[in-house]
């Protein structure tokens, strides 16, 4: 069996690898990165809180036998500063593939990313740009990565959506989907692609939304 380990469990995609994980008979244990301690109990959970997702030098012992990792924290544009949207997207994301280059360096490892990630670096839009970035240093660590890129990610589970533009696309999602395979994807299409392809690999490293709707 595999030792998974997650960042953003409680995340809507986060959290449903993490379930995938827990259930699945092919994962031994599930280390799941958080900033407070949840409820959550299971067998298979170690679950530690971390204080600087930027710095994992206090912990590098969780990585030594990690054979598959999942980053899915994020934030929504303009919920934070834009300093702090670099710090989160890019630096978190980094510091998290450095240590598990570290711990296993045979690891795979599943980044939530986003369409129109910009691997120039030259975009106008904070998003593409830092996206870009993140993948462009992870991958360059010669890792088994691969970097997801969602279209609008329709959540299954209802949720209070983090703003009006998400609200409007929740309500035109029908429209949204008639777009084309690369326009929308729903939230359990996307877990379990990322889950699949954390188990088994994928033919390329970016996976645009019709590649990820051919792992789910």
């Amino acid at each position: 069996m595999k030792n998974a380990i997650i960042a953003g469990a409680s995340g809507m995609i986060g959290n449903l690898i993490f379930e995938h994980c827990l259930s699945s008979s092919e994962i031994g244990q599930v280390t799941s990165l958080v900033r407070k301690k949840s409820n959550r109990e299971h067998p298979k959970l170690n679950e530690v809180v971390i204080a600087d997702f930027g710095d994992f030098s206090k912990h590098k012992d969780l990585f030594e036998h990690v054979d598959i990792a999942f980053f899915c924290i994020g934030v929504y544009t303009g919920q934070v500063s834009n300093k702090k949207f670099k710090e989160i997207t890019v630096d978190y994301a980094v510091a998290f593939a450095k240590a598990i280059k570290e711990g296993n360096p045979k690891a795979t490892l599943c980044l939530l990313s986003g369409a129109g990630a910009d691997r120039s670096e030259k975009s106008r839009t904070s998003f593409a740009q830092y996206k870009g970035m993140a993948e462009n240093q992870i991958s360059a660590l010669g890792l088994d990565f691969y970097t997801f890129r969602p279209g609008y990610i329709y959540p299954v589970t209802p949720r209070k959506e983090p703003n009006m533009m998400y609200r409007i696309s929740r309500a035109l999602y029908p429209l949204i989907r008639r777009m084309g395979p690369n326009s929308s994807i729903q939230s359990t299409e996307l877990a379990l692609a990322m889950f699949h392809v954390g188990l088994n690999g994928a033919a390329s490293e970016i996976l645009e939304n019709k590649d990820i709707l051919s792992y789910s």
